[in-house]
């Protein structure tokens, strides 16, 4: 595939805009899994399409995992299996329903109103990436919804690349694992996913930001809930009687150290982060989220929060705490550092589609962080989307078909250097 930024043209566009128009929103909190039906109508769609494309195996599960295989084409012996995966679910942040895509061709600088609502508004000086996309096509949603390029701009490049593999026989590369995932935004993209079926040596995600990208450390992260309890009593007679745990939870909150919460962290600095609040005189939960690079930094800001509540609690004679700490994700550097050529490998490929490789930590985790984890050591490679979960959501028709155009290069650099 030829590596100017206009040359390669695939299906990659074409099913990306259809793609977008299923409303596929997970949601926080359903006892199901997938977390929402709807995710399965696009799901089956997928599988569908791939069968069309000739992939003999491809099925979705019942837990909604949809997995194919394209076929070696190799003469050699002992080429790994490599796999690609992406998530179709959208974010529950904002609207997937009734999503409008909108290219706007040879975009020539300037800020972009979006026509259902003339408050959204791209503007070039809030968004620096967009000053390397003039000439480019770009996409949007219409400005009530979402776009859901997260990440349905990996599984467009995905297909494209099968379709682009399965036309082109000539192009030497081992087997192919394809995967597309459901619950990827709210956690548990991975929590049924079977790694010894899949059968890869490792994986990559297509769910990064600019062209260039790739993502090869995450934050680890921990949840941690404390649950003050106190006493509850008619107000009427409460003196020296009623404890009140709302108020032992504000004493809580109020001494958290400012230089810890996500509005000052930035770069490679963690954070600690109360997210949800549920309140009663009697009982009342505080919920955190806990992220570092250095995950033996966790237990560190961890250790602290429990102390300051245990602090605030003994401010409140009667008031009791319980701290309960769950363990989300770890950083996927500590899995990839132990497989360097997954990494080079995805470095050469970017190369090789005429783009500079851009490495930045990822301030959040994606699938692959859990995957590392599974044993499938999975690094994380751009689609192109960008301005996630946000109705001013865009991508570049241009750089989803350089994603297409890495996944081809990067086959091909494992059968070159098995």
């Amino acid at each position: 595939m030829p590596s100017s930024p206009t040359a390669v043209r695939t299906s990659a566009v074409d099913r990306f805009l259809r793609y977008v128009t299923y409303d596929t929103q997970s949601a926080e909190g359903s006892k199901t899994y997938p977390s929402t039906a709807k995710q399965l109508v696009l799901l089956d769609r997928l599988a569908a399409e791939l069968k069309a494309l000739g992939l003999a195996d491809a099925m979705r599960d019942a837990n909604g995992y949809v997995t194919a295989t394209i076929p070696a084409t190799t003469k050699k012996t002992g080429v790994p299996v490599i796999g690609f995966v992406a998530h179709v679910d959208t974010s529950p942040e904002a609207s997937g329903a009734g999503v409008k895509p909108i290219v706007h061709a040879d975009w020539k600088g300037g800020d972009i109103t979006l026509p259902d609502d003339p408050t959204a508004v791209l503007r070039v000086r809030d968004i620096p990436e967009l000053a390397e996309q003039v000439g480019h096509d770009i996409i949007t949603a219409s400005g009530t919804t979402l776009l859901g390029a997260d990440n349905k701009a990996g599984v467009a490049a995905i297909v494209a690349a099968v379709e682009h593999f399965m036309a082109h026989p000539e192009i030497a590369h081992g087997a192919i694992r394809i995967a597309f995932t459901p619950d990827e935004e709210v956690g548990r993209g991975t929590e049924r996913f079977d790694v010894p079926a899949f059968g890869a040596a490792c994986a990559y995600t297509m769910d990064g930001a600019g062209r260039g990208t790739l993502e090869i450390e995450t934050f680890s992260a921990d949840a941690i809930t404390f649950t003050f309890h106190g006493f509850n009593t008619h107000p009427g007679f409460a003196k020296d009687r009623m404890v009140n745990s709302i108020k032992v939870a504000a004493d809580f909150i109020a001494r958290l150290p400012k230089d810890m919460s996500p509005e000052t962290a930035a770069g490679r600095e963690g954070f600690v982060h109360p997210y949800v609040l549920q309140g009663s005189v009697e009982k009342t939960s505080v919920r955190f989220l806990i992220r570092d690079f250095v995950t033996a930094e966790l237990a560190r800001k961890e250790a602290k929060l429990e102390a300051l509540a245990r602090a605030a609690t003994a401010a409140w004679p009667g008031a009791s705490v319980t701290v309960e700490v769950e363990e989300s994700y770890r950083n996927m550097k500590e899995v990839l550092d132990r497989h360097p050529q997954v990494v080079d490998h995805a470095r050469e490929a970017i190369r090789r589609a005429g783009l500079e490789v851009r490495e930045t930590p990822v301030r959040g985790g994606t699938d692959g962080s859990r995957l590392c984890f599974m044993g499938l050591p999975t690094p994380n490679i751009f689609a192109g989307e960008n301005n996630f979960h946000s109705r001013l959501e865009w991508v570049s028709v241009q750089d989803m078909e350089k994603a297409v155009e890495t996944i081809v290069h990067l086959a091909r650099i494992w059968e070159e250097r098995a």
